[in-house]
């Protein structure tokens, strides 16, 4: 069976045949030094809008115009690293954001992917996690904005499928980005970061947050509750890949997940 394979532009997704072959010669991959170049990216072209705590970037440059970006990333809990890769944490990393626009043909992601793994193998780095979405998101106004995906380039790249990671509850903003607990916590808390959290609230129409704390945890269980919807999520699909062959990867690898309703 042939999965069309997903890009993304200004958040929106479309398909591509992952048949196609992709002109390497017109490609280069190059570690990106700054995160600036790479948050407005993927800032504006991921589904999730959002960036993460970045520890290696790389661009997918074509005429050298930029079409893609990977980020390498430094996850919430060092936990997610550990106990797949034992050992210090740092020797690892995930796989945070991957996204291409919709103009590099179809097979493009795991060359590209295989040849940011080759550059991290370079940085004699253990092993890399990722995990994709299942979940679709609907925006508040019904649009579809993410349909969720099994992970199929991961396994096109031999990922090893670890399982489901833990079922949790989302947030979600009216536009399907999800609101999340840190930045809940952040707010709550006053901790630094906490005005960036509360904008992502203002933006929808919250006032703006008052600085007291006792304020602001009012303002904010106010309009968590009015701007926000609950949605049980089911967890992602966890995949890992050692960069060497003795990485010493915790798990035993499973049957890939695949599903008739979902096509990528």
């Amino acid at each position: 069976m042939v999965h069309p394979v997903q890009r993304w532009r200004e958040r929106r997704d479309s398909y591509r045949r992952p048949d196609e072959q992709i002109k390497t010669s017109r490609y280069d991959v190059v570690e990106i030094a700054d995160d600036t170049t790479a948050k407005t990216f993927v800032k504006t072209h991921h589904y999730s809008g959002s960036y993460p705590a970045a520890r290696f970037r790389f661009g997918l440059y074509r005429s050298g115009a930029l079409v893609g970006v990977s980020v390498f990333s430094v996850p919430m809990r060092k936990a997610v690293l550990t106990k797949v890769f034992p050992g210090d944490a740092s020797d690892s990393v995930e796989l945070g954001r991957f996204v291409l626009t919709d103009d590099v043909e179809g097979n493009g992601e795991t060359w590209f992917l295989a040849r940011c793994f080759e550059q991290l193998k370079a940085k004699e780095l253990r092993g890399v996690v990722s995990f994709s979405d299942p979940m679709p998101r609907q925006a508040a106004d019904g649009r579809q904005m993410f349909a969720g995906h099994l992970g199929i380039i991961y396994q096109a790249h031999n990922g090893r499928y670890l399982g489901r990671a833990t079922r949790r509850t989302l947030r979600l903003l009216p536009d399907a980005r999800v609101f999340s607990a840190r930045a809940e916590s952040k707010i709550r808390k006053g901790e630094k970061g906490w005005r960036y959290s509360a904008a992502l609230l203002q933006a929808f129409g919250a006032p703006s947050c008052p600085t007291s704390d006792a304020a602001r945890r009012a303002w904010l269980k106010t309009w968590i509750a009015q701007l926000t919807r609950s949605v049980r999520h089911p967890g992602n699909h966890r995949y890992a890949w050692p960069l060497h062959r003795r990485a010493g990867m915790i798990g035993t690898p499973e049957a890939y997940p695949k599903s008739p309703l979902t096509l990528f």
